[in-house]
């Protein structure tokens, strides 16, 4: 069964910055998009970032031109690089890889922003 594994998360000052990444345990085919999703405590899920196999990328208002999403095809791994974190910016994130057949989901890494 594919697992996605996610790292990178932490406790980070604002201001600061983190990398997370995520790569599946087994080689995924037929990837349409990649993406990262956050959950604050008490809140909805919502997209962060989000990349297709053709490159095309899209990110929450919140988060555009402080967070960059980028993938490696050939690891079939997603990374989101963040800058200029504040405490808002805290939850857990979420990897989420999309087939045209089935979707997968990462079991989250924290992010905590101090103030």
């Amino acid at each position: 069964q594919v697992q996605l594994v996610e790292s990178g998360g932490g406790l980070v000052q604002a201001g600061g910055s983190l990398r997370l990444s995520c790569a599946p345990s087994t080689l995924i085919f037929g990837i349409r998009a990649m993406g990262w999703y956050r959950q604050a405590p008490g809140k909805q899920r919502e997209l962060v970032a989000r990349i297709t196999n053709v490159g095309t990328t899209n990110y929450a208002d919140s988060v555009k031109g402080r967070f960059t999403i980028s993938r490696d095809n050939a690891k079939h791994a997603v990374y989101l690089q963040m800058n200029s974190l504040n405490p808002v910016d805290t939850a857990v994130y979420h990897c989420k890889v999309e087939t045209f057949s089935v979707d997968y989901w990462g079991q989250g890494t924290q992010v905590t922003v101090s103030s």
